[in-house]
């Protein structure tokens, strides 16, 4: 590239020519254009510089127009979870955020281990992390105590984003690779902290038993390897920017190919006081990133999308030069977010890109600064989200990283929902819908069911829409061994049955293999008859053979009649969460 630069300069080639030449190099992931061919490529430690402007809102400036479905290398965020300070969810997360609330707190009384802050300090800390749930994973006491808290916390919000995004079920084996293998999807965390592993050195030092594995590995591939995942696996420690990076890897992998969708995030838990000081923080995030332009035609929802990321080895500040195409409307950085949720180390990237994508969906610019209130959103929503370490940090001399967020305006669509489970037809007569519930024990089921109620009570009933919520449940989510079908009409109907489920708790237990007992699902007929039957609208037959074990693909039907399944907003499935710690060992019976 700059031979050509310095040959154009020299008057051995022409405007035309040099452009064409350059025309096939990229920047920062984007192509240069015409009119970016002959500029000055960045210095090499500056791959995206910014305009040096403080975090929070910022004078928007023209640029380019809103990403569209149309556009070849961006990138949409299709799900979203996380749990921070003072916040078991995104949706009290975003309360903190728009609120401008502080999170910090003492040391959580009942934490194990040594006190990790002396008295009248505080940090940020999120609740309970010596809990688990091993059996919603199908695994074993022992496998739970074993595993790193950080690896336990990010599988469960792995699973809560993938939930989010509606492809924990046969959406999940839908998402094809190259070479046409099911769930394609690549796994990317960073996490820079080993805290268990060495708790574990020190109790064996003392004569225990137990030692969970060192490295960083298992945060992705136990995710790959519980789901069966085919994509790119791998863990990511940059220190401060290891989220971002985990991000950044994540598009360049669905830009070559590599996979059909990617889960990536950051998880820190500070669990050893060798490591603890004033401020330290916590969190774990994730989200899941498609094609946009594939997730517009498999009608994923989009809550905001990918235009460039960068990520490039630095050993200080990149200089501001006030150079980049993009527009920014919001600035994140590492001081914004550490405000908000502490040094949080390795979780700190993907907790300013969820800040900034929670900001673009709502339309509203959270308050970056102590005593500032939310601001509304009215002009071009775009956001950069920017960490770099200090000048004369040695403690962050890793790699600085860059992400351009922003909204995404979709395409008026003139696409219904499934003809057979519109709640109200042209002839005004209501039609049966199926919501179809399941889990890995009958105690699962029962809290899940729980939880929609509340879900539901707590809903403006005239704004649920069933049919997307049964669709949602039963596209988006994975069919597990205990199950219940309530086949039902309206919404005050769906609650009368979900709380009668609760208090008889009849529903069907596949857990002993008795599922399928006439071997259906190895006929190659019974596609033919499924999707028969589906045509004719025959719901209650359908749900009775999915409740005897038959595998229902209802994702294939649906996409047979012509309508792409939309994502619906639902409740995440419950984890039934117990402490599970080095040297206890304190089995409790389970029911179910």
């Amino acid at each position: 590239m700059r031979e050509i630069l310095v040959r154009y300069k020299e008057g051995s080639l022409d405007r035309g020519s040099a452009s064409q030449l350059l025309g096939s190099f990229t920047v920062g992931e984007r192509p240069l254009t015409r009119d970016r061919a002959l500029t000055a490529p960045p210095e090499p430690h500056d791959p995206w510089p910014a305009p040096e402007v403080a975090a929070g809102p910022q004078p928007v400036a023209a640029g380019d127009p809103p990403a569209t479905d149309t556009d070849v290398d961006t990138v949409a965020v299709v799900g979203m979870a996380g749990r921070y300070p003072q916040a078991a969810d995104l949706t009290a997360f975003w309360q903190n955020l728009r609120e401008g609330r502080d999170t910090s707190t003492d040391v959580p009384p009942v934490r194990p281990g040594a006190p990790l802050l002396s008295s009248g300090q505080r940090g940020y800390f999120l609740d309970a992390v010596d809990e688990f749930d091993p059996e919603f994973f199908g695994l074993t006491e022992e496998e739970g105590r074993l595993m790193d808290p950080q690896e336990r916390l990010f599988l469960e919000t792995a699973w809560e984003a993938l939930e989010n995004a509606g492809r924990t079920g046969a959406r999940l084996d839908a998402l094809t690779g190259a070479d046409g293998q099911p769930r394609a999807v690549g796994v990317f965390v960073g996490a820079d902290s080993a805290d268990y592993a060495l708790i574990g050195a020190e109790s064996w030092a003392r004569g225990g038993r137990e030692t969970p594995r060192s490295g960083h590995w298992g945060l992705a591939g136990r995710l790959a390897g519980l789901l069966a995942l085919r994509g790119p696996a791998q863990a990511v420690d940059t220190s401060w920017s290891s989220g971002l990076v985990a991000v950044h890897l994540a598009v360049q992998a669905l830009r070559r190919g590599d996979c059909a969708a990617a889960v990536a995030g950051g998880v820190e838990l500070l669990l050893h006081p060798s490591r603890a000081r004033w401020g330290s923080g916590e969190g774990v995030g994730a989200v899941v990133l498609r094609p946009l332009r594939d997730a517009v035609a498999d009608g994923d929802q989009v809550y905001a999308v990918i235009r460039a990321t960068s990520a490039g080895a630095c050993a200080h500040a990149p200089s501001a030069t006030g150079r980049g195409p993009e527009a920014i409307g919001l600035r994140e950085t590492r001081d914004s977010t550490v405000r908000r949720i502490g040094d949080a180390g390795a979780a700190t990237g993907i907790a300013a890109l969820t800040s900034a994508v929670l900001q673009l969906r709502h339309s509203v610019l959270a308050p970056a600064r102590d005593g500032a209130e939310a601001q509304p959103w009215r002009e071009s929503r775009r956001a950069v989200v920017e960490f770099a370490p200090d000048a004369g940090d040695d403690s962050a001399a890793g790699l600085q990283a860059r992400i351009v967020v922003e909204e995404f305006v979709p395409r008026t669509s003139g696409a219904a929902g499934t003809a057979q489970e519109d709640l109200l037809v042209s002839d005004g007569v209501e039609r049966d819908v199926a919501v179809l519930l399941s889990a890995p024990t009958p105690r699962h089921l029962a809290a899940a069911a729980q939880r929609l109620v509340t879900w539901l009570d707590d809903a403006d009933r005239a704004a649920v829409d069933l049919p997307a919520l049964a669709r949602g449940l039963r596209v988006g989510r994975s069919a597990q061994p205990c199950r219940i079908a309530l086949v039902v009409r309206t919404v005050p109907q769906l609650l009368s049955e979900l709380r009668a489920f609760l208090r008889n708790e009849g529903a069907v237990d596949l857990r002993d293999a008795s599922g399928d007992p006439l071997g259906l699902g190895a006929l190659p007929e019974t596609a033919d008859y499924l999707a028969a039957l589906w045509r004719g609208g025959r719901i209650e037959q359908l749900t009775r053979l999915w409740l005897s074990g038959v595998a229902v693909d209802w994702a294939g039907l649906e996409a047979e009649g012509g309508d792409r399944p939309a994502a619906a907003p639902l409740p995440t499935s419950v984890f039934l969460r117990r402490p599970l710690w080095l040297g206890r060992a304190e089995p409790q019976e389970l029911e179910g």
